[in-house]
């Protein structure tokens, strides 16, 4: 997605220029922190997108690779269909933790969980804008931490139809006691005690993150290994989002009627995966509602997810 990538990369620069510098941040107040983050102006996203960079997520999520003849309905342009976990991807604000927002800890902010609703059928091409809001800060206090929330609704630029909303949760590892209220965090989806209905069993690709991170990822802790190294990681791991989609895949694959999309997803992200491990995913059905968790044999990855299925 080269628009979207340019563009990301060029707000970037511009971000870098207007922040204040590192003994300018550390003078800050820890209640202007709070406030200029709930405060915090986003730059609109606009990007524009083709079949081609709808297969080629598909693609980075695992598609065509099992049997010949597999998931075509993803890489096909002659019926081609975007994946409902697309939306995580469009007129995405980058990691603005380093290149927007003032003074956190951007080197400890990790990914903690993840929700997509879909308003209607994703195009397979278009150009869509969203403007990202911080939404809510969930403080642990100081030294514990934050979770950190942002949403965006996506659109069509042509029509102004809402298409997605995305709701992005990062935990600021070092960045609690912000001088805001202290809350609890929101409570995830629990999973029924009994057994999983259904496991699928889903290798990652050896070259998964090479091709994921073309969707506009571009961090080299996915691609680099020294640069994996220096962030304590044994190896190059795989996006968060790009497991997020391989997780989507399995869903829409195993339990769906005809005529039925995953029209919301939400889920926790409680350890990375390695390119070439296994996702052990399990399923439960509850009518339209479908409960999710993934495991490696490192031991548990996504945990409390849940998806929602129905028709448009």
């Amino acid at each position: 997605m080269a628009t979207h990538t340019a563009s990301l990369l060029l707000r970037s620069q511009d971000a870098a220029m207007d922040r204040p510098n590192t003994a300018d941040r550390k003078g800050m107040a820890a209640s202007n922190r709070y406030d200029a983050l709930m405060h915090l102006e986003f730059p609109p996203v606009r990007q524009a997108y083709t079949e081609r960079d709808t297969i080629l997520y598909a693609l980075g999520v695992g598609a065509g690779d099992g049997a010949p003849g597999t998931d075509l309905d993803f890489l096909d342009e002659r019926r081609l269909v975007a994946l409902p976990t697309m939306a995580a991807v469009l007129a995405s604000p980058g990691f603005w933790f380093r290149d927007i927002a003032p003074d956190l800890d951007h080197v400890r902010t990790v990914h903690a969980s993840q929700r997509i609703e879909l308003h209607a059928p994703l195009p397979v091409a278009a150009t869509v804008e969203a403007r990202t809001r911080v939404a809510a800060i969930y403080d642990k206090g100081a030294g514990r931490g934050s979770l950190v929330a942002s949403e965006r609704t996506i659109r069509t630029v042509e029509t102004g139809m809402a298409l997605a909303s995305v709701r992005h949760t990062a935990f600021c590892r070092g960045d609690g006691g912000l001088g805001g209220p202290l809350l609890d965090s929101p409570e995830s989806h629990r999973l029924p005690e009994r057994m999983p209905d259904a496991t699928i069993e889903m290798t990652i690709s050896s070259r998964a993150g090479l091709i994921y991170r073309l969707s506009g990822d571009l961090n080299p802790l996915h691609l680099d290994p020294q640069t994996a190294a220096e962030a304590g990681f044994p190896a190059p791991i795989f996006h968060g989002l790009g497991t997020y989609g391989h997780i989507g895949r399995a869903i829409i694959g195993s339990t769906l009627a005809a005529g039925e999309t995953i029209r919301m997803m939400d889920c926790r992200f409680v350890s990375f995966v390695l390119p070439g491990e296994t996702l052990a995913i399990d399923l439960w059905r509850d009518g339209a509602d479908i409960g999710f968790r993934a495991s490696t044999d490192r031991g548990r990855v996504i945990d409390n997810g849940l998806a929602a299925l129905g028709r448009f």
